[in-house]
């Protein structure tokens, strides 16, 4: 069954409206999270740590979460949007960016307040994903009515695009893996990976070594740095189990493993060499090279069975 078409007017008649107002963190901001969150980035920063820590900035948008339950707060605007969306047929929803600044630091203890606002709604856009909208929201942040920073947050609403007859002879074709996005940024971590070396970054300043692979040093702001070659030994810091959904090029179940690395950075990769419901935290693994198909190999761990 068909999906009336929406009118692009009526939907910009949201742009302006209050999307939540007063609403307020479900938590206030807290050394556990704070924790949490520098241990699964591997930011080591000494200021989100003793007496005078101050959360991560990133973090903004950790503090306003609804998490399982939901929000409250909300407006009848927001729900009424996504009525309206799902209702024509655009019932899928991708994040696609975010912009964040930051006018002042958040410590342990602060109380969160936050209102958001529709900015804007997208006319029809038609992406690789599908067709759809884009919908773009801005949120303050406060603590004791003084703003602390703001998130702007977009999104796609969208028609999922129909699989044509070529789209299924690929995704049938098992060995056909997503390319990984290269970058500036990352390029020489992948010119490692074709020499089959794994390089980490290290600070020319305070010799951090940090990954995944980024512009400045996450410790001390440094903008200079080298690399050295992992050894590529390793264990199972933790890891999920794959089952669904099923993705072309992948066979769950299959193990997805966040290695600590002989040399103390993490990074994810698959865990290979024994069954998935076999692995466990702690094993010790070793770096292989996984040629997935002509064009493309990768770095996965090996579980060590001499160990």
């Amino acid at each position: 069954m068909g999906h009336e078409p929406l009118a692009y007017e009526k939907l910009r008649t949201f742009e302006g409206r209050v999307a939540a107002t007063e609403a307020e963190g479900k938590d206030p901001v807290n050394a556990p999270m704070i924790r949490h969150w520098c241990e699964a980035m591997g930011d080591t920063n000494p200021a989100y740590e003793g007496p005078d820590a101050i959360a991560p900035p990133t973090m903004l948008q950790a503090w306003t979460m609804g998490g399982l339950s939901g929000f409250e707060g909300r407006s009848p605007a927001h729900d009424e949007l996504f009525a309206l969306l799902d209702g024509a047929g655009y019932t899928s929803v991708v994040a696609t960016d975010c912009e964040q600044e930051y006018l002042r630091p958040l410590r342990p203890g602060d109380a969160i307040a936050y209102d958001s606002v529709i900015e804007s709604v997208s006319p029809l856009k038609t992406t690789k994903l599908g067709t759809g909208h884009f919908i773009t929201t801005r949120m303050n942040v406060r603590v004791g009515g003084e703003l602390a920073g703001t998130h702007l947050f977009r999104i796609l609403k969208y028609t999922p695009a129909k699989r044509s007859s070529s789209d299924g002879a690929a995704k049938k074709d098992k060995s056909r893996r997503p390319r990984p996005v290269v970058n500036r940024d990352n390029a020489g971590f992948w010119e490692g990976v074709a020499d089959h070396r794994l390089l980490i970054q290290r600070c020319r300043a305070c010799e951090a070594l940090r990954f995944p692979w980024l512009p400045g040093c996450n410790t001390c702001g440094g903008q200079e740095w080298d690399t050295v070659e992992a050894s590529g030994e390793g264990t199972v810091y933790s890891y999920v189990v794959m089952h669904h959904p099923p993705f072309p090029a992948f066979d769950p179940p299959y193990a997805v493993g966040l290695i600590e690395l002989a040399e103390g950075v993490r990074m994810v990769s698959n865990v290979v060499g024994v069954p998935s419901d076999k692995v466990r935290i702690g094993m010790p693994v070793r770096l292989e090279f996984l040629a997935v198909d002509d064009e493309l190999e990768l770095p996965v761990f090996r579980v060590d069975e001499e160990a």
